[in-house]
């Protein structure tokens, strides 16, 4: 293979990566209408999909994170791969069976896969070519992110949403056998999607580990101690700079996917008659709006300080899901399409600013902290269904105001490091 090409091959199977995980993130949106359907869930219920998977997130970013400083970048990657695409072919037997719960269990093995993908894939990109031009290999990857959630809704719309649903009085009004093979039917939607996911991941697996890569710094190993009172971890629980930083990054994700998860559902609720598959559009144009926000943001940057950007994006948010709850219906489903683009700059820029400053040991502890806070996609997903059980889904959009109040406060505490920034 010519030396060209040799270089090139490894920068395309790490870009990729970026691209399968927004995917398997997006697809996430899709399977709460469709079990909600399949399996006669209310929205808390529902939510559990998100539960499930950013619990995986949670408990396995650590670990990742330690088995990267152990074994290194690559095999971390395979790992990765490896149980992403074991937890996409559970669905398999989990559609067979009918059963919710393996369901569930297969997302989270999903989750455990990204986790690693995440704690390993961005630091090994920055180091897959010269140092000076890091910053824009890192930027180039991130861009197949929101590109990837766009093709999972894309995947999901067509592919397991059929159109095809009744209301309560056409199930009830249906025989035994009938009103079986119609939910027998929306539980086999997910089979086949997920098996050729699996697959897919899999064979990228086997490529990630046969292909040439170029040498990379050895695995890391701890300067200083990570526990104890004088440990990283304790510097870093200490600062109230970086655990407010936890907290906003916690409430953002937990806002995102909440936006996300229910925007199908708002579309549904609020402007009856629409089916899943129509209100799936919203959705890809919510995810193309984070797109195209995500290099405006980037754009804005030269001129205004992230953490003014990442104020002015909270606060426009605060209203935009506050008109999504007051105006049900059109308007409030543009309101939260516009939503994603205010949101596309939040998690970077929390991320930054959260490890900002910190010597090499605390910035790798404090980037798996980071990615633990993702555990918030789980824990107000889950809110947001209880609320909306008891008040309706528009009511439930307080949840996601309250989070990004959360991210305005935390960006207001930073602005005093700004000053020096240009304006």
């Amino acid at each position: 293979m010519p030396t060209g090409v040799r270089r090139w091959v490894p920068l395309f199977l790490i870009v990729s990566l970026f691209f399968l995980w927004g995917g398997a993130n997006n697809l996430n949106d899709v399977l709460i209408a469709q079990f909600k359907k399949a399996f006669v869930l209310n929205d808390f219920q529902a939510g559990l999909v998100q539960s499930a998977f950013y619990l995986g997130y949670f408990l396995v970013a650590m670990p990742a994170a330690m088995f990267m400083r152990r074994f290194g970048y690559r095999q971390a990657v395979v790992l990765g791969l490896v149980l992403y695409g074991a937890g996409a072919l559970l669905f398999w037997p989990a559609a067979e069976m009918r059963t919710y719960g393996m369901f569930l269990f297969g997302l989270f093995v999903i989750a455990a896969g990204l986790a690693f993908l995440e704690t390993s894939a961005n630091p090994l990109m920055t180091m897959l070519g010269p140092r000076e031009s890091a910053a824009r290999r890192l930027n180039f990857a991130q861009a197949f992110n929101p590109l990837g959630s766009i093709a999972g809704i894309l995947i999901g719309q067509h592919f397991i949403l059929s159109g095809v649903e009744h209301t309560p009085q056409r199930l009830a009004a249906m025989g035994a056998a009938e009103r079986a093979a119609y939910y027998a039917e929306a539980t086999h939607a997910v089979q086949w999607p997920y098996l050729c996911i699996g697959l897919v991941v899999l064979g990228w697996a086997a490529l990630v580990l046969l292909a040439r890569f170029p040498a990379v710094a050895a695995p890391h190993e701890l300067a200083t101690r990570v526990t104890g009172r004088d440990g990283a971890l304790a510097r870093l629980l200490r600062d109230r700079n970086f655990t407010s930083a936890m907290a906003a990054q916690f409430f953002y994700v937990g806002a995102q996917v909440g936006v996300w998860s229910y925007t199908i559902r708002y579309v549904q609720a609020s402007m009856p008659g629409t089916s899943a598959q129509a209100a799936a559009n919203f959705l890809t144009a919510g995810l193309v709006c984070f797109m195209g926000g995500r290099f405006v943001g980037t754009a804005l940057m030269k001129y205004l300080a992230p953490v003014r950007l990442l104020l002015a994006f909270a606060a426009i948010n605060i209203v935009l899901t506050l008109c999504a709850l007051l105006y049900p219906g059109r308007d409030g489903a543009c309101a939260l399409v516009a939503c994603s683009f205010f949101m596309s700059v939040m998690y970077p820029t929390i991320f930054a600013l959260g490890v900002e400053g910190r010597d090499d040991d605390e910035r790798k502890l404090g980037s798996a902290l980071l990615v633990m806070t993702i555990i918030g996609g789980a824990v107000l997903t889950a809110a947001m269904g209880a609320v909306s059980d008891v008040a309706g889904i528009a009511r439930a959009l307080a949840v996601p105001a309250l989070s990004f109040a959360v991210v305005l406060w935390f960006a207001w505490r930073r602005l005093p490091h700004a000053r020096g920034a240009r304006t």
